[in-house]
């Protein structure tokens, strides 16, 4: 698909926190313009487009029907996807959309098969790949591979009622610590095995309904033969520790969305990240859809790897069992 850079028409499917973030991102390219906003609250959308000069909508199948588009954003809660990528592909337009892709593994098969299909460019929100403390540390650990993987999302619980519920969320796991699930495996390689415990608190006076695990506890195993854990909890009420510490023969490497430290036994330096990772996978998303090289760290088809191996987990918590992670049959990165 080739299209002129100049006056890129977009459309946004969500009008919340996340959306938000790109627009202003977006806002700051001459080359594009927001056209339209949709939102299944009405009044959100009409707030995001009046500042932006764009039309609301209160309907996903409205936006693609009233407007010419160049390309959309998907930013809706986990529950809301399935028929809304299907409405885009159908139209025939890139789309990029927020992590997790779905609530479910069958929903997002589908949807990647006829990504493929149609050959639709795509581009999923797991933008610590594009900072460049993690492309140091991939640098690193070329020629010295992990072999231990320690990972953590040590968190407050998010404000949006639908993050407390299961059949919403998919919880903490499939919506927040996805972002640590996608480094292991953009640094260390395919997950192959997870076993995970789930606890909740009886009891949460400020979170009526809370219904997801408050604590996750999980090992995994990857290809390479690296073993690891994962922590997870949303019982603080501050950002404690997200991230990932790897470790390999004489080198130690902690990496956050913010900043990575280095240890070879000379100390503990810290470096921290520079530049924005949104703006640059904004930037190379809407690049592909101009056709030009298509640089896009994580596609579809990628995204649904990384998706595969969380809801195994969440599988695992539930059943007491370790859970085997079959390759996705028949699914490229598209």
């Amino acid at each position: 698909m080739n299209v002129e850079r100049e006056g890129l028409k977009i459309g946004f499917i969500g009008a919340g926190g996340i959306a938000a973030r790109h627009v202003g991102v977006l806002s700051q390219m001459n080359d594009v313009a927001i056209v339209g906003v949709a939102d299944a609250d009405f009044g959100r959308a009409r707030e995001l487009a009046g500042k932006l000069g764009a039309n609301a909508y209160n309907s996903h199948a409205d936006l693609l029907d009233r407007e010419s588009l160049d390309a959309v954003y998907i930013c809706v809660p986990p529950f809301a996807h399935g028929d809304i990528e299907v409405a885009v592909i159908d139209a025939g337009l890139p789309f990029f959309v927020e992590k997790p892709v779905s609530l479910d593994l069958a929903s997002a098969q589908n949807i990647a098969r006829k990504v493929e299909d149609h050959g639709i460019v795509t581009g999923v929100g797991y933008h610590w790949r594009y900072l460049d403390t993690v492309e140091e540390a991939r640098g690193l650990l070329a020629g010295n591979p992990a072999a231990l993987i320690n990972g953590y999302w040590l968190d407050q619980t998010p404000p949006p009622q639908w993050w407390w519920r299961q059949d919403r969320s998919g919880g903490q796991i499939v919506e927040q610590a996805t972002h640590v699930i996608d480094l292991v495996r953009h640094l260390v390689g395919e997950v192959t095995e997870v076993y995970a415990l789930g606890a909740r608190t009886a009891e949460r006076h400020d979170f009526p309904g809370l219904d997801i695990a408050t604590a996750t506890a999980v090992s995994l195993r990857v290809a390479s033969g690296a073993v690891g854990t994962l922590s997870a909890t949303c019982l603080l009420g501050w950002p404690h520790r997200t991230g990932i510490h790897l470790f390999s023969d004489r080198m130690a490497i902690e990496l956050s969305d913010h900043e990575i430290m280095v240890d070879v036994g000379r100390g503990r330096p810290i470096r921290h990240a520079e530049g924005d990772p949104v703006e640059r996978e904004d930037r190379d998303f809407l690049d592909a859809v101009c056709g030009l090289p298509n640089r896009i760290r994580c596609r579809y088809g990628e995204a649904l790897k990384t998706h595969h191996v969380a809801l195994a987990i969440a599988q695992s918590a539930v059943s007491g069992q370790p859970v085997l992670i079959k390759p996705v049959m028949g699914i490229a990165n598209a």
